[in-house]
């Protein structure tokens, strides 16, 4: 087949070009399916406890992967500044992963135990209490709105129906685990927990 007519033809063009993009594809992601570096949890590592999935919701639901990603990438400056590079065992039970490229705002992959749980409160709150210069806005209303242990319950068995290993104990345990809490109390202990089973040592 002649390069101009191929050319000429865009119908049989595309369908090449989808051909190959599917082919380079497979070559490329099917293998990592395979390792075990990739689909084994980092030593520690379980599915996220009710009260840190809720806040994980709320991360979500606020559009926070807008401006915050969760992965360091294996680079001197980034290593520097945030500690370790991800690796994939760390988010093997995030469902969706929140790895991103945008960093309006840095990234908190390793965020978890850096600041105190008031710090994070007193932030979320009204970030430039703290940071003058931050334009990160505020979620105060997060300390009002109270959590559902039926919504939580029913994301767990969710999770549980795409492979995640919760058990009936779990479930049982969401109600206790919620009790009184609000969003605000969720989301604290889901940032507290980023990081907190990835490799420590800081490479240079």
């Amino acid at each position: 087949m002649k390069h101009s007519t191929l050319e000429k033809n865009i119908g049989l063009m595309s369908i090449l070009i989808v051909i190959a993009i599917s082919l380079g594809g497979l070559a490329e992601i099917v293998p990592l399916m395979f390792q075990a570096n990739v689909i084994e949890p980092v030593p520690g590592l379980k599915p996220y406890p009710p009260l840190q999935l809720a806040g994980r919701d709320v991360y979500i639901r606020e559009g926070c992967y807008n401006c915050h990603s969760q992965m360091i990438r294996a680079l001197a400056s980034e290593v520097l500044r945030y500690g370790h590079y991800s690796v994939a065992g760390e988010s093997v039970y995030d469902h969706p992963f929140q790895w991103g490229s945008k960093r309006t705002g840095p990234d908190l992959a390793r965020i978890g135990g850096r600041y105190s749980d008031d710090w994070q409160r007193v932030h979320l709150a009204n970030p430039r209490n703290l940071v003058p210069e931050s334009i990160m806005p505020g979620y105060p209303w997060l300390n009002a709105a109270t959590l559902s242990a039926a919504q939580v319950e029913s994301h767990m068995r969710g999770l549980a129906m795409v492979g995640l290993p919760y058990t009936d104990a779990d479930y049982a345990s969401v109600a206790e685990a919620v009790k009184g809490k609000t969003e605000m109390d969720a989301l604290v202990a889901y940032l507290q927990d980023l990081g907190k089973y990835g490799p420590k040592e800081n490479l240079q």
